[in-house]
């Protein structure tokens, strides 16, 4: 781990470089988009004074002074919860994660999340990049998606793979079922991304702000059941890896996952539905999508390594009926 306050004093050849240039030199360990989440968490000091510019120009005999640990005043309680492993070595953490489990505390939820688990089995062996509510945590799923994570048991594999994820070269692939038909079966979905003007708890596609986001899917079976509407299984691949990305992608191209509370079409109501469906999709009480591979560079190794994980009980439970159903 790093510590927590560190201290520098800008030489005659450093003088006129950038602040968050001269802390990618002195502290190797985190990447220069790390050390500007640093600066801008109010976390650097140059002459005693906080500073929050990235950019600011360094003199010579400057003092910078910074604190990698951000003071949180929550507390995590460590609890103990079953936790899936896939795998462990001394870098890293494949984790499992079930639907229903948040993956790190925040807005009033700090009990029963996987940071809570992962604060119990593992103490102090966790990264401490993003502070002590997110130990470990390198990227995010949602609540109600279920599948795989990589976590970070140190600050110089967080740093590594926090840099693939923002190169885009971490293979993600997810599985969904969908309502209707994709349009056309396989493609791309390329759009921006940004808060919703009506809900700021939901993403939207937009026009003009908003990133970058883009969604590579595949039909793998269209289900044309009688009494059941139309259903699609899809696998997709993530290029980018905004907030409720595939969620937002599917709505908007009319085709939202079943069970999705937020982007879904809501109050379902069928004239006439296969009995036996209808109380699965009401089991399911989520979205249905999968984190189903994760494939990266080990940061130490340096090898391609990737996993996978079945479906959850739930999840096939409706698509084993609608196979069924389909003969």
């Amino acid at each position: 781990m790093l510590n927590n306050l560190t201290n520098f004093l800008i030489k005659e050849e450093d003088t006129g470089t950038r602040l968050d240039v001269i802390l990618t030199k002195f502290i190797p360990d985190l990447t220069r988009s790390n050390l500007k989440k640093v600066i801008a968490n109010k976390q650097v000091k140059i002459n005693n004074s906080i500073e929050k510019s990235p950019s600011k120009k360094l003199k010579t005999n400057d003092t910078i002074q910074v604190d990698l640990i951000p003071k949180e005043e929550i507390k995590i309680l460590p609890t103990k919860i079953k936790l899936d492993v896939v795998h462990e070595d001394k870098d890293i953490l494949i984790i499992n994660k079930p639907a229903g489990m948040v993956v790190h505390p925040g807005a009033g939820n700090y009990k029963k999340t996987l940071v809570n688990a992962l604060i119990y089995k593992y103490k102090n062996n966790l990264s401490d990049i993003n502070g002590s509510i997110r130990p470990g945590i390198v990227h995010r799923i949602d609540k109600e998606t279920s599948g795989l994570l990589v976590i970070a048991k140190n600050n110089k594999s967080h740093s590594n793979l926090g840099k693939q994820f923002s190169d885009h070269a971490i293979q993600r692939t997810y599985q969904a079922l969908t309502w209707g038909v994709m349009r056309p079966l396989n493609g791309r979905i390329e759009t921006l991304i940004g808060r919703s003007r009506k809900n700021r708890q939901l993403m939207s596609v937009t026009e003009i702000t908003g990133k970058k986001s883009i969604t590579n899917y595949k039909t793998l079976k269209v289900f044309n059941i009688k009494d059941i509407p139309k259903i699609s299984f899809l696998e997709c691949e993530l290029e980018t890896g905004r907030t409720h990305q595939i969620r937002v992608h599917m709505a908007y191209k009319g085709n939202s996952l079943l069970g999705d509370q937020q982007y879904g079409k809501k109050n379902l109501r069928f004239k006439k539905i296969n009995e036996d469906f209808e109380n699965k999709l009401k089991i399911l009480n989520r979205q249905a999508l999968h984190a189903k591979s994760l494939g990266f560079i080990h940061p130490t190794s340096s090898k391609l390594i990737s996993f996978e994980s079945k479906l959850p009980r739930d999840f096939k439970k409706i698509l084993d009926l609608l196979n069924k159903l389909s003969h």
